[in-house]
């Protein structure tokens, strides 16, 4: 049976690297569902064994946060503050770091991952009506959404794995991580300025904005999911342990609308990622158990490569992060993590790495399928010549923040 559960692992993560199966339309989300399905329908697991290997306090907070992002999304709040920042008054540098700044401190209190997919078109639109080149202004947004989310445990899904499986105080890591973030984000401006530089206002000619229709701005509607985030963040704050609890009843509230039904606020729930998460949590759990896992990260520490330090859990999270992506390279390594600090080096780690390739994470991919359905191509070389660069200088960033807060 354990040979059985090593092939479904060694499976579903080489699905993880390749992004498919070879010869199958199966997706991330796919092969970590069929996975999950083949370890119950081979009899390792039992159906209700299955669903106790998923972290059901992680799942409820990621949920509602998504309808909160969901609400802000309906209520065209994204669309307003990117055109807010793309005003004509605005020249190229100065737009490029607004829309740094606006990305980095939405991506801290909402999913990165939604905040690409609001803001994403908007910006293709001010690149079109303003004739500039969106590459540069694409791959911002991408960048700092990664890096911005790294300042909270509700900033990205790892984080939030994170913070509810190490039992993180949200404050505290506010200063654990936001610094490294807020620092971050003036460092993706000046990635990108500098890789631009003299062509930031370049005309890349004839191109059109396929965006299809963007949610119009309702001050309602964007007020009652700020206020909804705002009482969410405050009660976060406060030390309230319940915090999916608390997500759950945010989401509830939004849900009792009189004008946007529950339906249009819950197709813009990402259950894709939902079920990665499900699948991921079974096959991950299922190997933890057989205690392979334990010995595998225990053979790193023999390699010269010891998780309970710094430096090793730093390295194997960066290099895992870009295999498998950051949320299943989180999964497989948080069993070998013990402690407080070594859990925030993982949240911060994992979550910079997302810059370093195209492929490295979810928002990245967004930000390059929408460009796509406009023509406009970011290649991975040209994601790599900023991403790879600024990510190994936000890693050294946090180990020295960290090191130098270890040291006070």
């Amino acid at each position: 049976m354990t040979a059985f559960v090593v092939t479904v692992f060694v499976v579903v993560y080489t699905g993880m690297l390749l992004g498919s199966i070879p010869g199958l339309a199966l997706d991330r989300t796919g092969i970590a569902v069929v996975g999950a399905i083949a370890l119950v329908v081979g009899g390792v697991l039992t159906p209700r064994q299955a669903w106790g290997a998923v972290d059901v306090g992680t799942m409820a907070l990621l949920f509602g946060l998504m309808l909160v992002s969901a609400q802000l999304r309906l209520g065209g709040f994204y669309t307003a503050v990117t055109r807010k920042v793309g005003g004509e008054g605005m020249g190229a540098l100065g737009l490029l770091g607004l829309l740094v700044a606006s990305a980095g401190l939405l991506s801290a209190l909402l999913s990165n991952d939604i905040v690409c997919l609001g803001m994403a078109p908007v910006v293709l639109e001010v690149a079109h009506r303003r004739r500039l080149d969106p590459v540069p202004y694409l791959l911002a947004l991408a960048l700092a959404a990664n890096t911005g989310s790294a300042a909270t445990l509700i900033g990205n899904p790892q984080n939030i794995l994170i913070g509810e499986r190490m039992g993180l105080d949200f404050a505290r890591y506010l200063l654990d991580g936001g610094v490294p973030a807020l620092l971050g984000l003036f460092l993706v401006w000046v990635a990108v300025a500098w890789a631009w530089r003299g062509r930031l206002e370049r005309d890349p000619g004839s191109w059109e904005a396929s965006t299809g229709p963007l949610p119009d701005f309702d001050p309602w509607h964007t007020a009652k999911g700020l206020l909804v985030l705002a009482v969410v963040v405050v009660l976060f704050l406060a030390g309230i342990p319940a915090r999916a609890v608390v997500a759950l009843g945010a989401g509830a509230v939004l849900l009792v609308n009189r004008e946007i039904t529950s339906r249009r606020l819950l197709q813009l729930v990402d259950w894709n990622l939902l079920l990665l998460f499900i699948g991921l949590f079974v096959v991950t759990g299922t190997l933890v158990e057989t205690g392979l896992a334990a010995r595998g990260l225990a053979a790193l520490g023999s390699w010269g490569v010891p998780l309970d330090s710094t430096a090793g859990l730093a390295a194997v999270t960066l290099v895992g992060s870009n295999l498998f992506s950051n949320v299943p390279a989180v999964m497989l390594l948080l069993p070998g993590v013990h402690d407080g600090q070594g859990a925030v080096v993982l949240a911060l780690v994992s979550t910079f790495a997302g810059n370093l390739l195209l492929v490295g994470s979810i928002a990245n991919i967004i930000v390059a399928s929408v460009a796509q359905g406009s023509g406009i191509v970011i290649g991975w070389r040209e994601h790599a010549r900023v991403g790879v660069p600024l990510t190994l200088a936000l890693c050294l960033l946090a180990l020295a923040w960290l090191h130098l807060l270890g040291a006070a």
